[in-house]
């Protein structure tokens, strides 16, 4: 597995900037005030990137919420397929600082297939991913003809699967996420995870996302 080329190595050294692991509960204070899902997320693995003693940036690794989303990635093991959740750098680190931090904790997971997926609804399509050369999968409910709705819950703080207990505000068409893979361990873990995987890997510039052109031109 390949991961961003360390362009930031010398600024991010001089600013004396560190990763290092955090427990869950620092990990979801901090990504609950400042991710823009504002949401506590499942987590397993949880990563915080100190300039000094403040933390400015969380990336958090969790059980995805869909079991059939571990199946269809991983069907022989479903338990192995675990997914970045959470991405916060703080606005005033160095452009870039995301994939650089969240390369140096895909180093420290254990060997696992680590999905993500890009929001395009908040206008995002993976640059993260694609510049730490993670695979291009495609998005979500691609084969799909008619549209689907998620039902936005009146508690903003709850996921659209928790509307039918905290009530219903009103419905929104859901938009496709972007979905994107790697693997993690050494080099032979790496290689067997990669064959055993079942989600696909497309050409990002052959099969682009499906989301709203002025969003790609936003961040081309």
């Amino acid at each position: 597995m390949s991961h961003a080329p360390d362009t930031l190595g010398g600024v991010i050294g001089e600013m004396g900037v560190r990763v290092e692991p955090i427990d869950s509960k620092t990990a979801a204070s901090a990504v609950i005030k400042n991710h823009y899902l504002h949401r506590r997320p499942p987590i397993s693995h949880a990563f915080g990137l100190f300039h000094g003693p403040k933390l400015v940036g969380v990336v958090t690794y969790g059980t995805p919420p869909s079991r059939h989303l571990q199946m269809g990635a991983f069907p022989s093991d479903p338990g192995m397929v675990i997914e970045l959740n959470r991405l916060w750098v703080d606005d005033a680190m160095p452009a870039n600082s995301e994939s650089w931090f969240v390369s140096r904790t895909l180093k420290l997971l254990p060997p696992r297939i680590v999905v993500s997926y890009a929001d395009t609804a908040h206008g995002h399509v993976g640059y993260v991913y694609r510049a730490l050369n993670f695979h291009y999968a495609g998005w979500t409910d691609m084969d799909r003809k008619t549209p689907r709705y998620d039902y936005i819950a009146k508690d903003p703080t709850k996921h659209t699967r928790e509307s039918s207990r905290s009530g219903v505000a009103y419905r929104v068409r859901r938009l496709p996420k972007v979905k994107y893979w790697t693997v993690t361990g050494n080099k032979r873990d790496r290689r067997a995870l990669a064959a055993r995987c079942c989600w696909p890997i497309y050409d990002w510039h052959v099969l682009p996302p499906k989301v709203a052109e002025d969003v790609l031109e936003q961040r081309a």
